[in-house]
Parts: C-alpha cells; sequence; structure tokens
C-alpha cells in the first residue's frame, strides 16, 4: 500500500544555455506549478561543464554545452529530480560526461540514467518527500553505438555512457519484393562486407531475416516496419523497475526516445509502448517520455499514465555559444566563420529546421496526483515558448491560454485509447 497522496509534476526536455532572466513573472507563475508538487521532473538535454571535455566526433545534433550555472537556474523552477539519459549526454565524450556528473553532485541534484559503467548508469535514484520513497530509473533508445555505459568485468572496467534501451528493426514484405531483394543482393554484393564478418566470427547474423546493408527484411503480412526493444536491455530494465518497486513507495521511469511509428514523428515506436506497458506490468506507477521535442499522446494502461512525450520545456539550442570544427565542416564553413554563422547555415537562415515549426514551441506541464498507489487525476497545462521570436530570445517557458496545444494532446492521446477534457487553459483527467 503507497503512502496517502504523492504529487508528481512533471516536463520534458530541458534545453537550457541562457541565464534566467531576473525579475521575470512567467518563470514565477511556471514555478508555482511546479514548486507545489512532491517529485518535480525535467530532462536535462545538455551537457553541463566548463569545456572540460574535448567534443565527440558524433553529437545528438548540437553539441550542447551549458555553463553549470543552469543547475541553480532549473532549482529555481523548483525542480528536485532530473534524468540525463539522450542523445546529448556524450556530445563531449568522456570528460563532458565526468564532468556533467560531477556538476550535478555538486549542485545536489538527484540525476539518473548515465554513469561510469552500466551499473551507475542503471542505478535507482530515491527522492524523499512526505514521509514517502520515490524511485527515478532513466534511459534512452537514442543514442550512437559508442555512447552506451558497457558492464564492469572482474579484470576489466566498466565503459562510461548512457542507459540504454536498445530495439530492433525489421521491414516486413511481401514474398516477392524479398525475392527481388535477394536478387539485388547477390547482384551488387551490398552483403559481401557482413557475409566475411560472419564467416570470420566478428558478426553474427540473424538466419530468420534477410540482411540487405544495414536493414533486415523478413516476408510477412501487411508491409511495413516493425519494431521491438532488445531482450537483454528489456530483460535488465524490468529487473531495476522490480526492485525499486519493493524499495520505494512509488516508481517512476524516464525514457528519452526520438523513434517514431508510421512515419508520424507524434506517434511513438513500436518498441517503445512495449516496453512502457511492460515497465507498469512490473510495478511502475509513471512512464514520462521526451525525446522528438514535440507533444505526443498520453495512454492510460491499467491505470497507469504513459506520457509518450511531453515535449519542449525549455529549448535554447541555437543559443550556444561554441562548436565544434565538424560543425562548421557539415556545412562547408571554415576557421573564418563564427557560431552565428554555423546556425545561419543549419537553419538557411531561419527558413528550415526546428526553429519553423510551431509545434516545437509549444508544450504542456504535467501535474499528476497519485493515492495508496494509483493515479487519481491528470491536469496538463499548456506552455509556449516564444516561436516566431529571435533565436537568442525564444525557448523560455511561459504559461498560455491558447488551448490549441491541448486540443492537439487529446487529439493524439484519443488515439491512444485515452479521453482527456478540456476545461478553460488546461487538460484534466480524473479518476472515476
Amino acid at each position: 500500500m503507497g503512502v496517502s497522496r504523492i504529487s508528481l509534476a512533471a516536463t520534458g526536455d530541458s534545453f537550457i544555455t541562457r541565464r534566467l532572466p531576473a525579475g521575470d513573472d512567467s518563470f514565477r507563475q511556471v514555478a508555482s506549478i511546479i514548486g507545489k508538487a512532491d517529485v518535480r521532473f525535467t530532462n536535462l538535454e545538455v551537457t553541463v561543464h566548463r569545456m572540460e571535455g574535448p567534443p565527440s566526433a558524433q553529437s545528438g545534433g548540437t553539441w550542447a554545452v551549458a555553463d553549470p550555472w543552469v543547475l541553480d537556474d532549473l532549482k529555481m523552477y523548483g525542480f528536485n529530480a532530473l534524468a540525463w539519459a539522450n542523445n546529448h549526454s556524450m556530445d563531449y565524450s568522456y570528460g563532458g560526461l565526468e564532468a556533467t556528473s560531477r556538476y550535478l553532485d555538486r549542485y545536489d541534484w538527484v540525476h539518473a540514467g548515465v554513469g561510469r559503467n552500466l551499473a551507475e548508469a542503471g542505478a535507482i535514484k530515491y527522492i524523499e518527500v512526505r514521509g514517502a520513497r520515490i524511485a527515478l530509473l532513466a534511459a534512452t533508445s537514442t543514442f550512437h553505438e559508442s555512447w552506451r555505459a558497457g558492464e564492469q568485468r572482474p579484470d576489466v572496467p566498466g565503459r562510461p555512457g548512457v542507459n540504454p534501451l536498445r530495439f530492433s528493426t525489421v521491414y516486413r514484405v511481401s514474398a516477392e519484393r524479398l525475392e527481388q531483394l535477394k536478387a539485388i543482393a547477390a547482384e551488387t554484393g551490398i552483403n559481401d562486407e557482413r557475409d566475411l564478418l560472419a564467416k570470420e566470427g566478428f558478426v553474427t547474423k540473424d538466419s530468420a531475416a534477410l540482411e540487405f546493408g544495414h536493414h533486415r527484411f523478413e516476408e510477412g503480412a501487411g508491409e511495413g516496419m516493425v519494431t521491438k526493444p532488445d531482450s537483454s536491455d528489456l530483460s535488465r530494465l524490468l529487473r531495476t523497475v522490480q526492485e525499486a518497486r519493493r524499495q520505494a513507495d512509488y516508481v517512476f521511469v524516464s525514457i528519452h526516445s526520438h523513434e517514431m511509428r508510421d512515419g508520424r514523428k507524434d506517434l511513438p515506436a513500436q518498441f517503445l509502448t512495449e516496453f512502457s506497458r511492460a515497465c507498469i506490468d512490473e510495478g511502475a506507477h509513471a512512464v514520462m517520455g521526451h525525446g522528438p521535442h514535440i507533444i505526443r499522446g498520453v495512454e492510460l494502461y491499467k491505470g497507469k499514465p504513459i506520457l509518450y512525450s511531453l515535449g519542449n520545456f525549455i529549448f535554447q539550442n541555437d543559443a550556444v555559444t561554441r562548436l565544434p570544427a565538424d560543425y562548421y565542416e557539415k556545412y562547408g564553413l571554415g576557421h573564418e566563420h563564427n557560431t552565428a554563422d554555423a546556425l545561419d547555415a543549419r537553419s538557411a537562415n531561419n527558413t528550415r529546421g526546428l526553429g519553423v515549426n510551431p509545434d516545437v514551441w509549444s508544450s504542456v506541464i504535467a501535474e499528476l496526483s497519485f493515492g495508496d498507489g494509483m493515479l487519481t487525476q491528470m491536469t496538463f497545462h499548456p506552455i509556449e515558448l516564444g516561436f516566431g521570436e529571435p533565436r537568442y530570445r525564444r525557448g523560455w517557458p511561459r504559461l498560455t491560454d491558447d488551448t490549441q496545444v491541448l486540443y492537439k494532446l487529446q487529439k493524439l492521446s484519443r488515439e491512444l485509447g485515452m479521453e482527456l477534457t478540456i476545461e478553460g487553459a488546461q487538460a484534466c483527467w480524473k479518476a472515476q
């Protein structure tokens, strides 16, 4: 039996690179909603250090780094817990990861999802509130393979990195198309290198599917893409949920996932749904999703909420002050160019990319109430982040009376079998 009542305020991505403006009324309004909850969660989407690690060869899109003082500003909003397992955790290699962890500890944060090895990255973090104990777990499905935390052995140390949820992708096609792919593979030699690696024992082959370059195909009715969570990662993560359920009153799982379904960014991938439901089956009370920088729907599974994406809370990826040479090279720029030049090149002078997508700049703050282990109420507060403003000013959350994002949330949730009610400038659900 859980404690009589607990509340959770959850937000999506906090890609924070600027200093919180002094005397900002909109900040105080947002902080008043977050601050009244017992558990106050966000996803930290930047590394935090003073250039204490070299840039990785691969980034999450923008090499994300902010000065450690942003951790104080996030606390000003009232947050007391965060996840940082995402596609930016290793933007500045192991040095940036270790420095970020060090500053998070120095600023007294409860933080989950990244560590010096797989055991640390997957560790349960606990929050003590009003006599209740809350368990937080965090993982990501969106990462470069080299960023995956490695397990320790008695004779070899583990590898620093993120707590991973890998997944497999198979494309189902008709028998006729599968034979055509086999013929193309034989004629072009697209699989020759992999076949040799398999023969020499460096990789294993999946006999149940046709390997075609880096993609896998199989015959099946209903052509399309099928994704499934990696069985070893899923088992490991679920064991952690089981442990947390026996050690805490409530268990909250954070998952960072960009992957989509049916070509729709606002739909969660199949593997993400399977993972989220499995977490609840094993005792989680809520799954909090983020990653695609837009909202996704809410599912109520066995009376427990799956928030597939809460969108952006703070989004200042165009306010980074430094970028590595790799970024400039990507856009044909050299040492004579600066950060503003590089950002202009990526956005084609603000005519493409995330900056011109209005859905990126509106989202919600989720306010959830639980009693005796069960969800009793959900309220979603709409926020806007300054769409149309100059890139150096947009990105801070402000409460809004514009209900457009709430109707989007209602529609997306309805597709998942969940009905939200719009009441004034809020979207709501209450247990019967």
